[in-house]
């Protein structure tokens, strides 16, 4: 079988939500969920979900439940997020907490994990334990990263090594889960199922890494967000914990200052800490990171045993990825 085009899996994923979610009554609960749906995203993850279907020459239609119970996951965790981290906005639109309230959001959030679980249920008999049980472990997981990046709210001292385990939790195991579910529908053996999720793994360290530097340095238009955001906000990203590190004397002084304060002149703080960032080399350690663990993950995809051919989209697809505008 021919391997497909992302372009063309896109397309069929557009195709699948539109035609395959059902939401029902009362309208007080699935309204919200039809919104969140309908702002789109990359739809990244269930896009994963079928390129590791496809690359190894698996029926892609026997996934896309699986991919769509995914993308309904990854949202029911924002519409959470979005409460706990009283955004306002998402993909440039209100939250759901916001334009309804937080009781509307906690309840279609949930309504959406139990929408999720039921579609996981239509994989492939043959699979279906497995590909659930991956599925379940990643939402613990999941879970136990939003709750770390909350700690590391109040705590004084994040080491690095902290915030990848964060970041790994938070992003990176829904990215190679999505890939090990495919892979299974696919037919891949156990050992290279487990090679495509550890290379998953550390392309979602990478792209999280590379969200941390487009945050400070992104284009706005090409980002599709004000940056500087996490730094208004006091966040403890890896460029700020980089620096950290590498800071001492008026430096570390003046970071940990600035870091401290929640009032004051927005666009100067954030030009005076990227001002100390670029006197550490902040943004080019951060790019040397990005890169390592995407080059890590080509690594580990060549381990897979699967020939440069099948992988093609998949490398395409991750290097566009780690491509967005600084």
């Amino acid at each position: 079988m021919a391997m497909l085009s992302v372009e063309i899996l896109q397309n069929i994923l557009i195709r699948a939500f539109s035609e395959n979610l059902v939401y029902g009554k009362p309208a007080e609960l699935y309204d919200p969920i039809r919104y969140t749906m309908e702002l789109g995203g990359k739809r990244m993850r269930p896009l994963l979900v079928l390129l590791g279907c496809d690359m190894f020459g698996g029926d892609v239609n026997l996934a896309i439940d699986s991919a769509i119970g995914i993308e309904l996951f990854h949202n029911f965790t924002l519409l959470h997020d979005d409460i706990m981290d009283r955004a306002p906005l998402r993909r440039g639109k209100e939250t759901v907490y916001k334009r309804w309230n937080a009781n509307r959001a906690i309840l279609s959030g949930d309504t959406m994990f139990a929408m999720a679980n039921r579609y996981l249920l239509r994989t492939p008999p043959e699979c279906r334990a497995e590909v659930l049980d991956i599925f379940n472990l990643t939402a613990i997981e999941v879970c136990e990263g939003q709750q770390m990046d909350m700690n590391f709210e109040t705590m004084e001292t994040v080491s690095l090594s902290e915030y990848l385990e964060m970041i790994r939790l938070k992003t990176a195991v829904l990215m190679a889960a999505s890939l090990r579910i495919g892979a299974i529908i696919g037919g891949a053996s156990e050992d290279a199922a487990q090679r495509l999720y550890e290379a998953g793994i550390s392309l979602g360290i990478a792209f999280q890494l590379t969200d941390d530097l487009l945050d400070a340095y992104g284009d706005e238009a090409a980002f599709g967000k004000i940056t500087g955001g996490d730094i208004v906000t006091n966040k403890k990203t890896y460029l700020y914990l980089m620096a950290l590190e590498r800071s001492d004397g008026m430096n570390r002084s003046a970071l940990l200052n600035l870091f401290s304060s929640t009032t004051g002149n927005p666009e100067a703080k954030i030009h005076a800490v990227k001002r100390i960032f670029d006197s550490l080399g902040v943004p080019e350690l951060t790019h040397e990171a990005i890169r390592s663990h995407y080059e890590k993950a080509m690594i580990l995809l060549n381990g897979t045993g699967i020939a440069d051919g099948k992988t093609k989209l998949l490398r395409d697809y991750a290097a566009s990825l780690m491509q967005r505008q600084v």
